[in-house]
Parts: C-alpha cells; sequence; structure tokens
C-alpha cells in the first residue's frame, strides 16, 4: 500500500512536471516570430501521432460517425484551438510564470459555470476559492510593480481566454458525455479534425510553419511541448483510473509550481513579491475549489477500460 501511495505521488510529480514545462515552452516557441495557428497546428499532428499509437497499442478503432465528429469538432475548438490562439498570443507579451498563474484558474471558473448548467451545487467554501482566485489575478494586475512592465496588464484579458474556455470545455464533457468513447479516444479525433480545421488558417495568416530545416530552439520547444502535453495526458487519465479524480486533481498545484519553477530556469524569470503573493493566494484557492475526496485510494473507482 505505501508503495503504491510512493509510486502514485512520484507519478504525479513527473505529471505536473511535464505539464508546467508546457508554459515556458510556449513563451519560447513565440520568441523568434512564430505565431499561434502554425504553433497549433503542428501541435495537433503531435498529438496524433502520440495518441494514435496509444489507441492502436491498446487496440482501439475510432468511430467517425456524425454524433462522434461533432464531439470532436466541438473539443477541438474549446479545447485547443480558440484557448491556445490566445494563451500563445498573450505568452508573446506575458512572462511565463504569469501564464501559469492565469491557467490554474481553470477549476475556479469552472464552478460557477457548473452552477449555471446545473452540473454542481452551491457551495461557499467553492465561492470563497473562486474569490480567492479573482484576488490573486488583482495582485498581478493592479500594484504598480507587480509585472515588470505595466503595459502587460493590458494582455491578462487574453491570457483569461484560455482557463475560460477550459473551463467551458470540462462542463461540456460533463454534461453532455463523450458518445460512449474514452478520453484519448476523444481526444485523438480531435487532434486530426483540429488538423484539418487548423492548417487552412496557418496558411491563409502566412503563420505556417515549415517541418524543413534548418531547426532553432522555437522548433524545439513546439516538438517538446506536444510531446510533453500529450504524454502527460495519456498519464493523467492512468492516474484518475487508478487513483481516482481526487487524488490526481492534485496536478493543479504542481502544474502550476512546476511552471514557475521552470520558467526560472529556462528563461531566468524574476517575480516581484506581488506576484508571490498571488501565487499564496491562488494555491488556497485551488485548495478550496477542488472536490472532497469520499473514498480512501483503495476505493477509488476505475474510468472503464481507459484506465488500461
Amino acid at each position: 500500500m505505501r508503495r503504491d501511495w510512493v509510486g502514485l505521488w512520484a507519478l504525479l510529480l513527473v505529471l505536473g512536471a511535464a505539464w508546467g514545462i508546457t508554459q515556458p515552452l510556449s513563451k519560447i516557441a513565440v520568441s523568434e516570430g512564430y505565431r499561434h495557428f502554425g504553433i497549433i497546428f503542428w501541435q495537433f499532428v503531435i498529438g496524433a501521432i502520440l495518441l494514435g499509437a496509444i489507441t492502436w497499442v491498446r487496440g482501439r478503432r475510432l468511430p467517425w460517425e456524425g454524433r462522434h465528429l461533432a464531439l470532436y469538432v466541438i473539443i477541438a475548438l474549446i479545447g485547443t484551438l480558440l484557448p491556445n490562439s490566445a494563451s500563445y498570443t498573450a505568452a508573446i507579451h506575458l512572462p511565463a510564470g504569469i501564464l501559469s498563474i492565469v491557467i490554474s484558474l481553470v477549476p475556479m471558473l469552472a464552478f460557477p459555470i457548473a452552477l449555471a448548467w446545473g452540473l454542481d451545487r452551491f457551495s461557499w467554501l467553492r465561492l470563497f476559492g473562486l474569490m480567492l482566485g479573482l484576488i490573486a489575478i488583482v495582485l498581478i494586475a493592479a500594484p504598480e510593480t507587480s509585472l515588470p512592465d505595466r503595459a502587460m496588464v493590458l494582455w491578462l484579458p487574453v491570457a483569461l481566454i484560455a482557463p475560460a474556455f477550459y473551463a467551458i470545455e470540462g462542463n461540456f464533457v460533463s454534461r453532455y458525455g463523450t458518445e460512449g468513447l474514452g478520453p484519448v479516444q476523444v481526444l485523438l479525433g480531435a487532434s486530426l479534425v483540429g488538423i484539418v480545421m487548423s492548417a487552412p488558417l496557418a496558411l491563409m495568416t502566412g503563420q505556417w510553419i515549415s517541418p524543413l530545416p534548418p531547426y532553432g530552439m522555437p522548433d524545439v520547444a513546439i516538438l517538446a511541448s506536444g510531446v510533453f502535453h500529450a504524454t502527460a495526458y495519456a498519464g493523467y487519465v492512468w492516474m484518475v483510473g487508478r487513483a481516482g479524480p481526487v487524488f490526481a486533481a492534485q496536478v493543479s498545484y504542481l502544474v502550476t509550481g512546476c511552471g514557475i519553477l521552470w520558467a526560472k530556469l529556462l528563461l531566468a524569470e524574476t517575480y516581484s513579491p506581488w506576484v508571490w503573493a498571488a501565487l499564496a493566494v491562488m494555491f488556497l484557492g485551488l485548495f478550496f475549489v477542488q472536490p472532497r475526496p469520499k473514498e480512501v485510494l483503495d476505493g477509488a473507482a476505475p474510468l472503464g477500460n481507459d484506465a488500461r
């Protein structure tokens, strides 16, 4: 039992580090002129290759009936194309550490959406967590010395678009389901559809990124980000099935914390005391909005066959 716990916590740390590094990698990806549609196209391609391999190894098939295709389109739009367009645009102007803090708003923003859709019950504690998340954003935006350049404040609303769409995506899946498909299958289908959707956008806007050499650090960052995201997602799916969603949800803290650490290591970013205060308040807010455990690890229900 103890060995299981140690292994699961170690995997949780790896997942947090893998997801956390994607924010500074996004900053590197846009550092020399690459823009969102071109980056997102290759993100879809990398995800389709890795998740397709996982699906093939597991002996699964990917259905393409009308209802499945509609699901893939919606998830590709609200789960990647729209939020990542905003995120990569914000990454041009904001430090990667700030993006890591902002993205942790997802569970907080998901709460009022779930209430509006009748998917959750009101909770004063979770409302308090939401308010703490908003206070954290104010701590970043309001003080004169919080950001290296006051002009960066104008890009905070753009950065907030990504967690808002991720919150919508989670509630959409909760309300309408996934047509009987596992999460890896859904993300694979969305990646394949996303390739078709993003390719013309990249070409028409002049944001196409050639796969031919020479390669620079932005190219390496795009490849690494796609690999880390897809593998971390697959690991997270397994984690939910093995340890339950409550335990797996703790990765939120690690993603934010690791994102800031990676930004300091890779980009030598420094932050004002206001940003560190915002991080502490955000962590406290995450504590209050996370679901409370109802059963111990051994009693966690598996996520069907998708936990294999």
